[in-house]
């Protein structure tokens, strides 16, 4: 049976034998075993770069190496995916700094980045929190938006987003609602599409709420819980990294059809803010 970083390295394997040709999200999180959406997730967290700039820093290395062979700029355009010499043209020399002609250039530095290679980190030097908890579906009620699939996107939407809702007042209609459980405020992250993820922040509600705000439906799950404390939204990211570049691959789970909660019980504005993540997981087959 593979490991969980077993996968992951064998993800990578798909998308460095297609680097110079299509590049299937889908199927990269296939071979990963687990949706888009946790895959795109799961690399930037563990990786610390969005996939898309992991990929786009492969093929221009590869294209410096290609150049420096004898190859010429229009097809080692082609050869990428860029639809134009200005495009690729752009694009190289915002990585090594000179235009693709300039590179053949004897003496001339160039950046490599090579590939990545997922091991098991052995930590264990302090204690990680957790529990596992199997809820029944339940309602929730609030707002929501879709935003891109990679973290960079995301990282820098959300918290506009809380932003905004904290202007216009949603943020307030929306804690008035809390009392039902899970108590305390919700952000609700899901895959929507192979583009896209659709965040909510919403409060648990038994019926519809008030106008303008959505209800929501969050499916049955089994869900691993971790507490956290600290500053939004450097706190909860640096959770995120903990628990899936340490804490999954050893634990004998995967990621279940379900979506990803934070769950925030003070002040989400506070220094000390006291928050849970909320991962669905399923036993691995």
């Amino acid at each position: 049976m593979k490991g969980w970083i077993d996968r992951l390295n064998e993800a990578v394997a798909y998308i460095e034998a297609h680097l110079d040709d299509d590049i299937s999200y889908e199927k990269a999180a296939t071979i990963a075993g687990c949706s888009t959406y946790h895959f795109l997730r799961m690399f930037a967290y563990i990786a610390d770069v969005p996939l898309s700039e992991y990929i786009r820093r492969r093929q221009l290395t590869k294209a410096a190496f290609d150049l420096r062979a004898g190859d010429k700029v229009l097809d080692v355009a082609l050869r990428y995916g860029y639809g134009s010499p200005t495009a690729f043209n752009r694009a190289f020399r915002n990585l090594h700094g000179v235009t693709p002609s300039a590179s053949r250039r004897e003496g001339m530095a160039l950046k490599a980045y090579f590939p990545i290679t997922f091991v098991m980190s052995i930590q264990g030097a302090y204690g990680m929190e957790y529990r596992i908890e199997t809820k029944p579906s339940f309602s929730v009620v609030g707002i929501s938006f879709a935003t891109g699939k990679e973290s960079k996107e995301s990282f820098s939407s959300i918290p506009k987003f809380w932003d905004k809702a904290t202007r216009d007042g949603s943020l307030e209609r929306i804690c008035a609602l809390i009392g039902k459980e899970p108590k305390g405020l919700l952000g609700i992250c899901s895959g929507t599409d192979a583009d896209h993820i659709e965040y909510a922040i919403a409060a648990a509600s038994e019926g519809p709420g008030p106008a303008g705000l959505r209800t929501m439906s969050v499916p049955s799950a089994t869900w691993a819980i971790f507490p956290g404390r600290g500053r939004m939204p450097d706190a909860i990211h640096a959770l995120y990294r903990q628990v899936m570049s340490e804490w999954l691959p050893s634990s004998g789970y995967e990621f279940g059809d379900a979506p990803d909660i934070e769950r925030y019980l003070s002040n989400r504005n506070s220094l000390n803010q006291e928050f849970e993540i909320w991962i669905p997981i399923v036993k691995k087959s």
